[in-house]
Formats: C-alpha cells, structure tokens, sequence
C-alpha cells in the first residue's frame, strides 16, 4: 500500500460543475458516484489538486496572487500538483521514461524558482514550504571529477600556455627594442 496524494481528495466530493445543483441532493447514490471524483478523469483531479494547494497558499480569501511574489508560490502550487501527480503515475508505471523527464523537469523548475523565492522574500518562502510540505535543499556547488585524463590534458595545456607566453615575450622584446630605435631616431 503506497500512500498517495490522491488520498488528500475527497473521493465523495462531486465534480465542480455539480457541485452546487440543487438536484444533487435528491440524486441516487449511483449518479453521485459517477459524478464524483472517484470516477473523474485524471486532467479533472488534477485541477481539484492544484486548487487545493492554491488555496493553502493563499493569505486570504480575496487575494487571487496581486503582486509577484504570490503569483510566484501559487506557480510553485501548481507545479508541486503536478509534481505529486507524476510522482502517483510514475509509481505505478516505473519505466515511463517521458513522465520521469518532465517529472525532473518540474522539479528543477520548482527548485530554482523557490530558490529565487527564498533569496527575495524568505518569509513567504518558509510559509510557502509549511504549506505545501515541501523540503528545499539548495542545489550543490558544482565540483568536478577529477580524472587521470583530466590531469594530463591539464598539464599538457599550462606546458602549451608557458610556451606561448615565451614566445610572446621574445616577440615583445624584439618589438620594444625596435620601437625604441624609432623613438631616437627620432630624437636626433
């Protein structure tokens, strides 16, 4: 038994059209099943996720993402439905390999822009992460590995650099003395 996101959403909750009908209360159990999420397409439980998770970040009821900052944690809402969506597939069909690349994609869009969130506006970063239990943990310094080729193609390339370097400054040398000879024929 995996746990899943698909777990936070009421199954018994109805689709948003019916919602607010009337008529629903009145319905067989059936009907309601069937127009349940329990029985929605994967696109229409995907909405429900993201609204969910927008609403979480939301700071209050009118406030639909004013000013940057907002706009940017209700994008990282968005992608982190997204994000646990492809997680959910991606459990039950481990060898899809275009889901994993977007799955990563997403990721790493999500990382640099909650990356940007924290260096602009720590605050609403922190609360951001509270809310959608989301864990950042900044990108590492890039290190190279050092190999035996790396080394030797290192070394041959500061030999070459040194060589060069002596052969310009003879060409120097050469140029300074002749433009020395000018300057005091010059003189006389």
């Amino acid at each position: 038994d995996i746990p899943s996101h698909l777990d936070d959403l009421p199954h018994t909750m109805l689709k948003k059209d019916y919602n607010n009908l009337p008529i629903m209360n009145s319905v067989d159990d059936v009907v309601k099943r069937l127009l349940s999420l329990e029985m929605a397409s994967q696109k229409e439980k995907m909405k429900v996720k993201m609204q969910q998770l927008v609403e979480k970040v939301r700071r209050s009821p009118s406030d639909n993402g004013s000013f940057e900052l907002l706009s940017l944690s209700f994008t990282v809402a968005i992608l982190t439905a997204r994000i646990r969506t492809l997680e959910e597939h991606l459990q039950s069909h481990p060898k899809d390999k275009k889901n994993r690349r977007f799955l990563l994609m997403g990721l790493d869009r999500r990382r640099k822009m909650l990356g940007y969130l924290r260096r602009v506006n720590y605050g609403t970063f922190e609360n951001t992460c509270k809310q959608l239990d989301i864990q950042y943990s900044p990108p590492q310094p890039y290190t190279r590995h050092v190999t035996k080729r790396w080394l030797v193609k290192k070394a041959l390339c500061i030999k070459v650099f040194q060589e060069k370097q002596k052969l310009k400054a003879a060409e120097r040398l050469k140029q300074r003395r002749l433009w020395l000879a000018r300057a005091r024929a010059a003189r006389e």
